[in-house]
């Protein structure tokens, strides 16, 4: 009787043990990243640029109110990529805008999705510098303090005066910008210091999939280039600027599970009753994403996903100590809402894990009726939203195959990934003492404004075209502040005030001249 008894009990605890063990043997799994050094990258110590271009200057300030007023024109043609909104029309603005300058060479390249732009401008300079930008913008929301975020409205605000509208700071405030600093070159000197590609995409909000289609027909000459470039909002509004040297991959994805042989209903919902007799594709798809981190979703469990992460490189060492002497995160918590960070990380491990992990992550996930009021149903299909950013080393095809050899291993063959931004993309970094990069820095020391420098950030853009498929250099941002992207009040500062040490729209303007000088002075 008694052995009758204890079987169930040590079969229970067994089945609680097991998981826990592996749980634990995927943290043991980690990288422990022993460093070899505790010298820190100083950006303070990258000598400023010393160039003088008054007259570019004063024509910027001359003109800043018609540099405004184009910052308005852009943001008040729609381009919502997702959607398809206003897309050829923005292509379309941008190509005519390029022509104005004098761009010799202008195209709008067809692909498979929306277009794209390319521009050559020829100044017979020594250097050339690529430009990369991205015309499309997010979807908008309904609780904007403003009753329509394509009119280009300027708002007084705390900080100053801020053009609020979809697409200020992400990405066509700052692009604008750098065509307004291009403008005043042209209009004082008669000609740009460097020669000047610019390839320009319609699809960066989507994944970037149609962009190697852009690049394609120029190629080989833009592999000439001596670096490429990508106009930004880098400053917080108390000044400071965060100089990431390149950006994560990523991989995004649907999950998807449907009734069909294995279970559940095949064609439509049935009622919730059904359930003590027929399987539930919203609970196969919950216990399915379960199986793959820990209880608390901070260990993923995925066989090999901790196996073949690169340790940071002495450079990155180098980095990565000057990012904690800077206090890197201090506030950070406070202006995202989070009360505290996984396992109470801090310090060097928190920079470590936010930059040298891959994520899962769930962007959302839904399921039947999601209404007011009740509807009892057994739903037929139920989907997830999921996204995973890789470092430096780990590539999309690797990632894709872990998902799908997991889910057949863990007894969810039927479950479906369907991709939503092509195959994804690798990560991309450019070295911190690379030409392009000490030439940004000296101008943002110019400025007073010294860097906090990291090897790359934690979010995804395609920058690996330029470092990867072109082998260039590659430095997003500058001077200037936004915030709200991809959010309701998405704005960037235009005139700040009395206090505020973010740049206006025509310290910006003059960074952006200063960076092209400086770059063909180097």
């Amino acid at each position: 009787m008694t052995r009758l008894l204890l079987s169930p009990i040590l079969l229970a605890m067994g089945l609680c043990a097991a998981p826990v063990a592996a749980e634990d043997a995927r943290e043991s799994a980690r990288p422990l990243h022993d460093f070899d050094t505790r010298e820190a990258f100083d950006a303070a110590q990258v000598p400023a640029y010393t160039g003088a271009h008054e007259a570019v200057h004063d024509r910027i300030d001359a003109d800043i109110e018609q540099h405004i007023a184009e910052l308005q024109r852009w943001v008040r043609q729609p381009s919502i990529s997702a959607q398809n909104e206003g897309i050829d029309e923005m292509a379309r603005l941008l190509a005519g805008d390029l022509r104005e300058l004098g761009f010799d060479e202008v195209d709008i390249v067809e692909t498979d999705g929306h277009p794209g732009v390319f521009g050559h401008y020829d100044a017979g300079a020594e250097k050339t510098l690529v430009v990369y930008m991205m015309y499309d913008v997010q979807p908008v929301e309904d609780n904007w303090r403003i009753a329509d975020p394509f009119a280009g409205e300027l708002v007084e605000t705390d900080l100053g005066t801020v053009l609020m509208a979809r697409g200020a700071t992400n990405q066509k405030g700052p692009e604008r910008a750098f065509l307004n600093a291009l403008d005043a070159i042209i209009a004082t000197e008669g000609t740009l210091p460097v020669n000047l590609y610019v390839v320009a995409e319609g699809e960066e909000e989507l994944g970037s999939t149609h962009f190697d289609q852009v690049l394609a027909p120029y190629m080989d000459r833009l592999r000439k280039a001596d670096g490429a470039y990508f106009p930004m909002n880098l400053q917080g509004s108390g000044g400071s600027v965060a100089l990431a040297l390149g950006v994560k991959g990523i991989v995004h994805f649907e999950l998807r599970s449907a009734g069909g042989d294995w279970g559940g209903p095949r064609d439509h919902e049935i009622h919730g009753s059904y359930k003590a007799i027929v399987d539930a594709p919203a609970l196969r798809l919950v216990n399915a994403i379960a199986s793959m981190t820990s209880a608390d979703g901070n260990t993923v469990l995925i066989d090999g996903w901790y196996e073949g992460l690169r340790e940071p490189t002495p450079e990155e060492q180098r980095l990565i100590n000057g990012m904690v002497e800077r206090g890197a995160f201090a506030g950070l918590q406070e202006s995202l809402g989070v009360d505290r960070w996984v396992q109470d990380l801090e310090s060097r491990d928190l920079v470590l894990r936010y930059l040298f992990e891959p994520t899962l992550n769930i962007n959302g996930i839904w399921s039947g009726y999601t209404g007011e009021g009740g509807k009892t149903i057994l739903p037929q299909v139920a989907t997830a939203k999921i996204d995973s950013r890789l470092p430096p080393g780990r590539e999309p095809e690797q990632v894709w195959r872990m998902f799908r050899d997991h889910l057949d291993r863990h007894g969810y063959p039927d479950l479906e990934i369907v991709q939503i931004e092509g195959r994804g993309y690798p990560a991309a970094t450019t070295s911190v003492d690379s030409g392009l990069v000490r030439t940004a820095i000296s101008v943002f020391n110019r400025y007073g404004h010294p860097p906090a420098v990291s090897p790359w950030l934690a979010g995804s853009a395609p920058f690996y075209q330029f470092t990867d498929r072109l082998d260039l250099p590659f430095v997003f941002g500058g001077l200037g502040h936004g915030a709200g992207a991809h959010a309701p009040d998405e704005f960037m500062l235009i005139h700040p005030a009395e206090g505020v040490q973010a740049a206006g729209l025509a310290e910006v303007e003059k960074f952006y001249a200063d960076l092209l000088f400086a770059f063909a002075d180097g």
